[in-house]
């Protein structure tokens, strides 16, 4: 069922730290787990930095990335601005992507993608960190 594997990174707009905020990470955390529940993608990795997110995924074979990706954008955006009360733009426009070859090693890039915090300097171990999931840690 599943098809290609894609680390996708997406910022917010003007690198604004929308996710510093606690509630505002976890909603998006929410709206990753959700779109997993759709049956669209398989999160494999995913960490929330403050100003933007790193997400591992592997699609289903009927799912368009551009799709799935702005879908996530979109609910998030809803969810938040709905949340504090406001409107306005937190995404940047667009999102970066690498597809995953079949000799990457996933868990390697998976463990790459929870130790941002860590290199970030936010925490000094990854567990301190709230906002990250990996089925491989």
């Amino acid at each position: 069922m599943w098809n290609q594997a894609y680390h996708v990174i997406s910022c917010t707009h003007e690198r604004k730290p929308v996710f510093a905020d606690f509630r505002s990470a976890r909603l998006l955390v929410r709206i990753l787990m959700h779109e997993q529940d759709l049956a669209s993608s398989e999160t494999m990795a995913f960490v929330v930095m403050p100003d933007h997110v790193h997400w591992l995924m592997s699609l289903a074979k009927e799912c368009d990335l551009s799709a799935r990706v702005n879908a996530v954008k979109s609910a998030s955006a809803r969810a938040i601005n709905r949340r504090l009360r406001r409107s306005g733009r937190i995404w940047q426009r667009g999102y970066f992507d690498r597809a995953m070859r079949n000799d990457d090693n996933l868990s390697t890039v998976a463990e790459y993608i929870t130790l941002n915090p860590v290199r970030a300097g936010i925490v000094t171990r990854r567990g301190d960190y709230p906002h990250w999931d990996s089925i491989w840690v």
